[in-house]
């Protein structure tokens, strides 16, 4: 999902409990070696749904006043080469989320605690109770994305095709739908739409069609080769072996540094 596991991959699951506190640090200059992917290579998609109103939350989430994909420079240098290798074989990378301020976090958590804030329910958790995000693993604090090196992402075709724009108050579709009636993301069918909470949205899951396993094959491949390791219970989501900040979650807000 949007939050994975802090063992391996990206939030501490379980039930809602205080959580050591993590180390929150910044650089001197405002940003740990961070960098804007698209600056590093244009050619991947961004898509970056916490800073629209097209996530499990229904609104732009805190700590995301830009639509940007910041990453430690070793991360999306390897990124870039994931990309290289995704277009030998007629495909390239679409993130979703990259690095995740712990205010997002936060937010999250904050969401969580109000249970009559489910608009999004029917799409992005149709088959759990929001009571269970958290005894499921769905939910948990903190995440690896805080620490820059961890991202959301998908294979889209070369050349990739347009998708409508989501619009607030539009009907919902479960993503567990098949994929010419969920929400039209121009990713390859990868059995599920992303942040799904369900348990279809395990990278082994049964019950997702022959295409849709082997795009989560590739996908997981392609990372694997390039360094990144994956999570099991989210095909999309995959930590840069080697990053940088292993043990620190910053809570820089998501956008470029100032300039003036």
């Amino acid at each position: 999902m949007a939050v994975g596991m802090l063992a391996g991959a990206g939030l501490l699951g379980g039930c809602v409990r205080e959580q050591p506190q993590p180390s929150l640090q910044a650089s001197p200059s405002g940003r740990p070696g961070f960098v804007v992917l698209s600056d590093v290579d244009p050619r991947i998609q961004t898509e970056i749904r916490y800073a629209t109103a097209h996530n499990f939350v229904g609104r732009a989430v805190v700590g995301y006043p830009e639509p940007l994909c910041l990453l430690t420079g070793p991360a999306a240098a390897a990124l870039r080469r994931v990309q290289d290798a995704a277009l030998t074989v007629g495909r390239s990378l679409k993130v979703y989320d990259c690095y995740r301020p712990q205010r997002a976090v936060q937010d999250f958590l904050t969401w969580f605690r109000r249970p009559h804030e489910q608009q999004m329910k029917a799409e992005f958790y149709p088959r759990v109770a929001k009571a269970d995000l958290f005894d499921q693993g769905y939910l948990g604090a903190p995440s690896a994305h805080s620490r820059g090196s961890t991202v959301d992402l998908t294979l889209v075709d070369v050349p990739a095709p347009g998708q409508p724009g989501y619009v607030p108050g539009q009907p919902l579709v479960a993503c567990t739908a098949p994929r010419d009636r969920r929400f039209a993301d121009n990713s390859v069918d990868m059995g599920t739409g992303f942040d799904c909470f369900d348990p279809l949205a395990h990278v082994g899951a049964r019950g997702i069609s022959a295409t849709a396993t082997e795009n989560r094959a590739l996908l997981r491949q392609l990372m694997t080769d390039g360094g990144f390791v994956g999570y099991d219970r989210e095909w999309w989501h995959f930590r840069y072996r080697d990053e940088p900040w292993p043990e620190t979650y910053f809570d820089l807000p998501v956008a470029r540094p100032s300039t003036g």
